[in-house]
């Protein structure tokens, strides 16, 4: 286990760096209170491997992820024994996995194949310890949309709010009009499961609850 006192600055604990550029996993890390000191987000291949499930693929695009922001930060001074977390989120309707949609196209494509039916998101965590450690966590969650109406289809198409989104859809954002079920973790399909995250940096000696008194 990762001692606390490995790493400091000036507020006394250990660092914290996200690999990622996510506005929406930096947020639920501010929610939980945990504030990371950098953001080294990875530009990585997230083009599935032959065959390859939904949950080996983000298993290993949030490992992937980790190590490339790890190699970034060893050799940065301030950096070199922080603690790394990545994550990577992945939509799959059936065996079917989804883009994460750039192109309007790419969002119809998934709007078509998610109306009406139920779907699965599976978010892999990824935990690099300044002791070079390793610790990850796979979060499955089910979820249901309802049949879309062309009007629905059209303007959710027309807002932009999909663009970026694994699956073409933000949860958070328009899209949570649309869903009928949710079964588990509703911050993993937003990008980061909440419990996991904090469990993998609690079990690993960062002090997840240090900030909890000054948001009080």
């Amino acid at each position: 286990m990762a001692s606390s006192s490995e790493v400091s600055n000036p507020s006394g604990r250990p660092k914290l760096v996200l690999a990622s550029a996510s506005p929406r996993r930096l947020g639920l890390l501010q929610q939980a209170g945990i504030e990371p000191d950098a953001l080294l987000p990875a530009d990585v291949d997230e083009t599935p491997l032959k065959n390859e499930s939904a949950k080996d693929l983000a298993k290993r695009l949030a490992r992937s992820k980790a190590e490339v922001a790890r190699k970034v930060a060893r050799v940065r001074e301030d950096l070199k024994d922080a603690y790394i977390l990545s994550a990577d989120t992945v939509v799959v309707v059936g065996k079917r996995i989804l883009p994460k949609a750039e192109l309007v196209d790419e969002a119809a494509g998934c709007l078509r194949l998610l109306s009406g039916r139920a779907h699965r998101v599976y978010t892999s965590v990824c935990l690099i310890t300044p002791k070079d450690s390793v610790r990850e966590r796979l979060v499955e969650t089910r979820v249901r949309f309802k049949r879309l109406s062309r009007d629905e289809f059209e303007r959710y198409l027309a807002s932009g709010d999909w663009r970026g989104k694994a699956g073409g859809y933000a949860i958070q954002g328009l899209a949570g009009t649309f869903v009928v079920k949710l079964v588990g973790s509703y911050s993993n399909v937003v990008g980061l499961p909440l419990y996991e995250a904090a469990a993998l940096l609690d079990g690993e000696g960062y002090p997840v609850r240090s900030s909890w008194l000054d948001a009080a």
